[in-house]
């Protein structure tokens, strides 16, 4: 007869409890939301919320759906949320004791609202404006505080160019995008919205017995935009400082303000146009040149995203000088960025200066076309 060693039975024993524990199901594991459609199919998952006519369901199976209210029969969540009726704008602090916020069931396109400890309420569907999960609807209610270095997106560009033949040429490009719009989604009203651009160019062209060529642009500007509460419309104070050797232009300063209109903003496009006076100071290097300017800034901004990542963004001002006609300037520039490998995309811009009062032997127009390498923030 066989027998086991003394040290087998005790180990078994303190085992037997951790396997026990390690199949057991979690206990406090959240049920799942069941939405049924029309057809009743049955998807099984976490609602996310809804804007308009359309809800958006994470489907345990399929991921995120969107599907219009009018194909759904019947709707249960196990967690809380927020239903605003159309046309409801929510505001930092505001009076939140009329939006009916609980726990959901939908059925016969009607939305049953049951709160911790009272009575249900009940919204139409085509009433809602937005249902929004309860954490969502508090950070819009309460927004914590961001600090500075959080929230930004855009772009930063490196490119560059070595010839060195009969002709050596090198050409250095660089550029950095980023903006901070608060809040960060779309479906809520603007608050501010903070921007920063720079870019350069240096190059340089030599070829035995002829003269060098130099070129050497830079620019950066930033602007702070505060909206109006419940609004698309913001005031702005902007800051701009350019030098663009081709064109004799040592430093150019200038400080304005203005207002603003935000014409299109949603997930993939937004449209401004904006105006504003300004204080400008040029100075050349031909210092007889030199002046001060007071002046208007015009401009219209533009960002488009496509799918697969493409984004495409544009940008037109114009600048006259009322206190000296003949001293007005434009800028054009666009860029496109294509995704290349996760954070990274391929950058194409072009940016088109005009200054109609350079010195005497400088071009008006300066053409700048950049292709680079860039590193996304999201």
């Amino acid at each position: 007869m066989r027998y086991l060693p003394l040290w087998i039975p005790p180990v078994a024993l303190l085992l037997c409890p951790s396997f026990a524990a390690a199949q057991a199901p979690p206990a406090n594991r959240p049920q799942p939301d069941v939405l049924v459609l029309n057809n009743d199919e049955r998807l099984i998952g976490h609602f996310v919320g809804s804007s308009g006519a359309s809800l958006t369901f994470h489907s345990d199976m399929l991921g995120d759906l969107t599907i219009d209210w009018s194909k759904v029969k019947q709707l249960e969540t196990q967690g809380q949320y927020a239903v605003l009726p159309k046309g409801a704008q929510l505001r930092p602090h505001q009076n939140t004791s009329n939006i009916p916020q609980g726990r959901l069931v939908v059925a016969d396109q009607k939305i049953t609202v049951t709160p911790q400890g009272a009575s249900p309420s009940t919204v139409p569907v085509a009433e809602a404006g937005q249902v929004l999960q309860e954490t969502t609807f508090q950070q819009q209610i309460s927004p914590p505080h961001i600090g500075f270095t959080q929230d930004w997106t855009g772009t930063i560009t490196a490119g560059a160019s070595i010839v060195q033949a009969t002709q050596t040429s090198r050409t250095i490009t660089g550029e950095v995008s980023l903006v901070r719009a608060i809040p960060v989604e779309t479906e809520f009203p603007p608050r501010n919205r903070t921007s920063f651009d720079f870019s350069g160019s240096e190059g340089h062209l030599s070829q035995p017995g002829t003269a060098s060529i130099r070129t050497q642009i830079v620019h950066a500007d930033a602007e702070r935009d505060q909206y109006f509460t419940g609004a698309r419309v913001y005031a702005f104070g902007a800051v701009a400082f350019d030098h663009n050797y081709s064109q004799g232009l040592t430093l150019q300063q200038s400080y304005g303000g203005g207002i603003g209109w935000t014409i299109i903003r949603n997930p993939d496009e937004t449209l401004d146009i904006k105006g504003s006076a300004e204080y400008v100071r040029q100075e050349f290097r031909v210092a007889e040149a030199n002046q001060n300017l007071i002046a208007s800034n015009v401009a219209e901004d533009y960002l488009r995203k496509f799918k697969g990542g493409a984004v495409f963004t544009e940008q037109i001002t114009m600048r006259p000088g009322w206190n000296v006609l003949s001293a007005w300037m434009a800028t054009g520039d666009a860029a496109l960025n294509l995704p290349v490998y996760k954070h990274f995309t391929f950058s194409i811009s072009v940016l088109d200066t005009f200054l109609n009062n350079p010195p005497p032997g400088f071009k008006k127009n300066s053409l700048q076309a950049t292709t680079g390498l860039s590193y996304t923030l999201k």
